[in-house]
């Protein structure tokens, strides 16, 4: 089964929205269908044009596909801890490299900051350590932070008021250590 047939399970909402936060994978695969009957090429094809090469990467990312050859969309990104560090200066930066705006500022403040009326999200209800964005999990604080969370281990963690990025490619068995590290760091900042 590819990605559409796993989509077509999901055709009815169980609770109006705004009530209740579910983290469901099949969310970032309708958005990857809707992008790729939006634009003429592929997901990994358009992110290596507008962000990828933008930011200098030095290798070339990968990308799981499903059965049908789509692009998975919560799932099989892999690339080079460098590359991941970049991605992660031009999230810290609101979406800017080199003085360019490359992604939205306004899209990236709204996708790491719960609307008032979406409390559901907020670190602490959707879930006990983390809360969650436009795709990004975010960070229990006073400050805005948020990360990138693979399934095995790889992050990236950003903290935009500092500019601070952390990137983990290797796999945290118990999936604390980083997180301590994290919040250290981010403590000594004040």
């Amino acid at each position: 089964h590819g990605t559409i047939d796993a989509i077509r399970q999901f055709n009815h909402r169980i609770v109006p929205p705004g009530t209740r936060f579910s983290y469901a994978s099949v969310e970032p695969d309708v958005l990857s269908m809707v992008l790729k009957h939006t634009i003429p090429k592929t997901a990994s094809a358009y992110f290596q044009e507008k962000i990828w090469q933008r930011i200098g990467a030095e290798s070339d990312a990968t990308w799981m596909v499903d059965a049908e050859g789509y692009e998975f969309g919560h799932f099989g990104f892999s690339a080079a801890l460098r590359d991941y560090a970049r991605l992660g200066r031009l999230l810290a930066h609101d979406g800017a490299w080199n003085g360019q705006q490359i992604i939205p500022a306004r899209w990236m403040i709204e996708a790491t900051t719960v609307r008032p009326e979406d409390t559901c999200l907020l670190p602490g209800k959707a879930m006990r350590d983390f809360g969650y964005g436009y795709l990004f999990w975010l960070l229990p604080g006073n400050r805005r932070q948020f990360a990138l969370v693979g399934a095995f281990g790889q992050r990236i963690i950003i903290d935009p008021p500092s500019k601070l990025v952390m990137v983990q490619t290797a796999l945290d068995e118990t999936d604390a250590a980083s997180w301590k590290l994290w919040r250290t760091l981010v403590a000594q900042l004040g």
